[in-house]
């Protein structure tokens, strides 16, 4: 069985012993070093190679980030995990960027912890369900900030038509007999595209689009 090196850093020696204990008792895991500051993390990753780096994030000198950041740039091949009381989206998302492939807890169980650590070395994230979830939830955020920031905030072709009839001051019964809709289908239209574009009138839709060009000027329509 082949063994898996780590290199593990704190600047507390009595979480360190405490897990490097854990981890002798493992036939497939094996510790090839320790360190006690950033400086001395990204020393000893180059001087070792080891497969996997166990960091902290709060370190004396330069911190668990930008030393994460330095071995990455150096060793792209080694897998850097942090080990971190911090469980905030923005570190967590600051160690992505950084390189690291997982983020864990210390609270987490040991059971849980070699779990992750044998699942990083087959090429899983080593990531808690929570953690996991925050990310999850980042990327659902940064899509509803990406649909507010595009001048058409997700419009589909039928709402854009809706919103040229709109334009044009047609009724709502004048624009569902013009699309071969029902007036329930174009109020529904009209409920999403104010959402979509976050106003709250129908005038104001029709001048928003016109504004951005997502329709022509009812004037150049008509001539």
């Amino acid at each position: 069985m082949s063994q898996i090196s780590l290199l593990l850093v704190d600047d507390h020696a009595l979480f360190r012993e405490g897990l490097a204990s854990l981890l002798s008792y493992q036939p497939d895991f094996t510790v090839v070093g320790e360190a006690a500051s950033g400086e001395e993390a990204v020393e000893r990753a180059r001087e070792l190679v080891p497969d996997v780096v166990l960091m902290d994030i709060d370190l004396p000198g330069i911190d668990g980030i930008e030393a994460t950041r330095r071995i990455k740039r150096q060793l792209p091949e080694v897998r850097v995990v942090m080990l971190t009381v911090y469980d905030d989206h923005e570190r967590l998302f600051q160690s992505i960027k950084a390189g690291a492939q997982g983020y864990l807890i210390k609270n987490i169980r040991s059971a849980e912890l070699l779990d992750q650590l044998r699942g990083l070395a087959r090429g899983e994230a080593a990531i808690s369900r929570r953690m996991a979830a925050r990310i999850l939830e980042e990327f659902a955020r940064l899509e509803r900030q990406a649909e507010i920031l595009e001048p058409d905030g997700g419009l589909s072709p039928r709402e854009v038509e809706v919103l040229e009839l709109v334009a044009l001051r047609l009724s709502n019964k004048e624009i569902a007999a013009r699309l071969s809709i029902s007036e329930h289908t174009v109020k529904n239209h009209l409920k999403n595209i104010l959402a979509k574009l976050q106003l709250s009138s129908r005038r104001q839709a029709a001048a928003y689009a016109v504004a951005h060009g997502l329709i022509p000027p009812p004037k150049a329509r008509d001539e």
